[in-house]
């Protein structure tokens, strides 16, 4: 080809790709015409819902149409991974649109501006105790899991030692043999010291097996009321949360016909956790056992936080029991042995995933803090039994105190709180505001579910004569407003 082909040649592939630069560009445009027009259909659709007093959000529909797309994708040969994303991205803008559009048409203007009120937690009620007890003010703090009573024995020895015995250098990511194999035999048989990672408490465990093992699109099924960080780890990675509602009248039993119904495609994980944060509630061998059938047929992960199981006042069944390869178990020493500020906890699991959640530790942290795994394998060594009985009987304390305001609970079979239903409509937030006033700090129910904005949950991680003193001034805000 001679020096004038060349360059005519040259000219003319810059001319094409100048026109589909330009072709790309007007394409583009045709796309967010296209997502203004979707845009508009949600609010018209949001309208039509308000009217019909509708929910907002219809899993039916949204599965639907992504397994049209999906369909769609595999035809014309686009990844279904980003179609996925893409999708989940406009149908969390329709959802956004209809909300607001639905707001704005009952009149709730008070719901817009205080959504992000609404979405108040026990740490954030927690936080805010804190900064009016910097004020000089003292605080009853009946809004947090943390136990009034110190650690073992055992552990002070233990910290004095690590020191003495140079026992603070790096170690494993996955912790310290010794305490691994520990933590193996109290587990039971067929656990050995390769299938536990030691974390930086209960919370990292959690997070880093969401994070090894979810994906931007995937979905998660969390049996609600429940702990807020199992969303709160899901949002991080992209993931979508599906929520498994439980009712008081239900006595907080799931139903698994309706878990059954909610699994897709692109289910990934259920997370249990019970003894329940916040109902106490420790579901029956045969409904676990359902969920864990259900969740093999599935091969979906299983992950369950047994941080409470130590305060079991009924049987339990841990998740290990069922030998079901795809499960997570998550424990921690924060409530058993009263060392939340340990920062110890850890996940068995199969090898493989183990490993997955090591490398997250490794990356992010490299290991717990040696002196710290030495202590927690000194609180091994404790009894605790004391420290079950005393939360037992401060949850029958709670427990008759609400009776005799009349308010409507389920007994706790385990854990460290009670979870009463409000009357005449109260919600939860405007109560723990006014209790926050009168120096009584206790959690909202909506930070566990959006559903129970009627209820709250009280701590019993306090003296017996602290509880009275919150219980009465609760008291007196429920009869006086």
């Amino acid at each position: 080809m001679d020096k004038d082909s060349r360059v005519q040649r040259k000219r003319s592939r810059n001319e094409d790709l100048e026109r589909m630069r330009l072709e790309m560009r007007d394409t583009t445009a045709s796309i967010m015409r296209l997502i203004q027009k979707r845009m508009t259909l949600s609010k018209q659709i949001g309208e039509i819902k308000s009217t019909l007093n509708m929910n907002v959000k219809d899993e039916k529909v949204e599965e639907d149409i992504m397994n049209m797309v999906l369909g769609l994708s595999d035809e014309i040969g686009m990844s279904r991974e980003f179609s996925s994303h893409f999708l989940d991205a406009l149908l969390a803008e329709s959802v956004r649109l209809q909300q607001i559009q639905q707001d704005y048409k009952s009149g709730n203007v008070s719901r817009l501006l205080s959504r992000e009120k609404s979405k108040q937690t026990h740490l954030s009620i927690f936080l805010k105790a804190k900064q009016i007890e910097a004020s000089g003010r003292r605080i009853l703090h009946m809004e947090v899991g943390e136990p009034d009573f110190s650690p073992p024995s055992e552990v002070r020895g233990a910290l004095t030692e690590s020191f003495d015995l140079k026992h603070y250098h790096y170690s494993e990511p996955a912790g310290i043999l010794k305490l691994r194999e520990v933590i193996a035999k109290k587990a039971g048989s067929g656990i050995s010291e390769d299938m536990i990672a030691v974390t930086v408490g209960g919370r990292f465990a959690v997070f880093a097996t969401i994070v090894s093992l979810l994906r931007e699109g995937d979905e998660m099924i969390s049996i609600e009321p429940a702990w807020p960080a199992y969303r709160e780890c899901a949002d991080f990675v992209g993931a979508n949360t599906k929520a498994l509602k439980t009712t008081m009248a239900d006595e907080w039993i799931p139903d698994t016909k309706k878990l059954e119904e909610m699994i897709n495609k692109r289910t990934k994980m259920i997370v249990l956790n019970y003894p329940n944060n916040p109902t106490g509630k420790i579901l029956d061998k045969k409904i676990l056992e359902k969920i864990v059938s259900i969740a093999k047929q599935n091969a979906i992960y299983l992950l369950s936080d047994e941080v409470y199981s130590d305060y079991s006042f009924r049987d339990f069944s841990s998740i290990l029991h069922h030998a079901y390869k795809r499960s997570i178990m998550v424990s921690s020493f924060s409530k058993s042995h009263a060392m939340t500020g340990f920062r110890v906890g850890y996940a068995i699991a199969d090898k493989e995933i183990i490993s997955n959640i090591t490398k997250v530790q490794a990356t992010a942290l490299t290991c717990v803090a040696e002196p710290m795994q030495y202590s927690a394998l000194a609180a091994l060594k404790a009894r605790t039994s004391e420290n079950v009985e005393m939360v037992r009987k401060r949850l029958d304390i709670i427990s008759n105190r609400l009776q005799r305001m009349s308010l409507c609970f389920v007994k706790p079979d385990g854990a460290m709180y009670v979870y009463p239903q409000l009357n005449n409509g109260l919600q939860g937030l405007s109560l723990v505001e006014k209790l926050l006033d009168r120096g009584v700090a206790m959690a909202p129910g909506s930070g566990f579910g959006e559903a129970y904005v009627q209820f709250i949950r009280i701590s019993a991680c306090q003296p017996e004569d602290e509880l009275e003193k919150g219980l009465d001034i609760l008291e007196s805000v429920l009869a006086n407003g």
